[in-house]
């Protein structure tokens, strides 16, 4: 990848993660961690791999994302705004009522959103069924499916995972957000996952595993999955909970935690800072 499109995807994942704190701290709470962990892979989605057109959000050929851990909603709709698919003014509205973006993913609610999500588990088989259904009519889109590492402890990301592969869904492509830390406390102390690499190669899928917030290493991995023509591919994001906002990150205060005005001033702070940082880079 260029160096100039490497610059302009941190940027644009800074950005996200400005948005998405402005817009939890309109709020006062919300699912930060986890929201804050995808923001480079988002970036990589909505700044280069992706098809889709804002202005036409229910275009045929476009490429669906599936959040199954739908409670990183916050990140996404930032992307979505940042992107034109509706106004910005509208992230201040989350989860108020009357708003169109609920603290979960809603299809029925919120434009650019391509399927409901929240009941943890369930996102994996409405993303594999979605590629199906692409495969039997003929079409090229790409399903991309975002899971969180304490949802993989549900059986219903397993049985995806035998169909999938089971159907050759290669158009089909899940990121595991593996940050490490789920509600209740670190994943490898609640029910470990084990070698994820391992597990998703063992059920019939191209597997690979890459550091999370490079966008570089994100990128090619994604180009990597789509030369695959018979199985469908696991990439698993080694990340941070909380990433780019140190009074959280990779620590287990960081799911949903409150945000006071004066902890949102000092986050934006800190991002910006690392914005400025990267725009000045040669």
């Amino acid at each position: 990848m260029e160096r100039g499109k490497v610059k302009e995807l941190k940027l644009f994942s800074k950005q996200i993660q400005m948005k998405t704190m402005e817009t939890i701290g309109s709020l006062g709470v919300g699912h930060v961690g986890g929201s804050l962990s995808i923001s480079d892979l988002l970036a990589v989605l909505y700044g280069k791999e992706m098809k889709y057109d804002s202005k036409k959000p229910g275009w045929e050929e476009r490429d669906w994302l599936v959040v199954s851990k739908g409670h990183a909603g916050p990140a996404v709709y930032s992307t979505l705004a940042l992107k034109g698919f509706f106004p910005e003014s509208e992230l201040l509205t989350l989860n108020r009522p009357g708003t169109h973006l609920p603290s979960h993913c809603d299809r029925n609610l919120t434009i650019g959103i391509d399927m409901t999500t929240g009941s943890l588990g369930q996102g994996a088989s409405t993303a594999a069924g979605a590629a199906c259904a692409f495969q039997m009519d003929g079409k090229t889109n790409t399903v991309y499916l975002i899971l969180g590492d304490g949802e993989s402890q549900e059986g219903q990301v397993w049985e995806m995972a035998l169909f999938a592969a089971q159907r050759k869904l290669s158009n089909l492509i899940a990121f595991i957000d593996y940050n490490k830390i789920q509600l209740d406390g670190y994943t490898d102390d609640i029910c470990s996952l084990g070698n994820l690499n391992d597990k998703f190669t063992a059920f019939g899928w191209y597997a690979q595993s890459v550091d999370g917030h490079d966008v570089e290493a994100i990128d090619e991995a994604i180009l990597n999955a789509k030369n695959q023509q018979d199985q469908p591919s696991a990439i698993i994001l080694n990340t941070e909970k909380g990433h780019g906002w140190s009074e959280i990150a990779g620590k287990l205060n960081g799911h949903c935690p409150t945000v006071s005005q004066e902890q949102l001033m000092a986050a934006l702070e800190e991002m910006q800072a690392e914005y400025d940082r990267i725009r000045e880079e040669e």
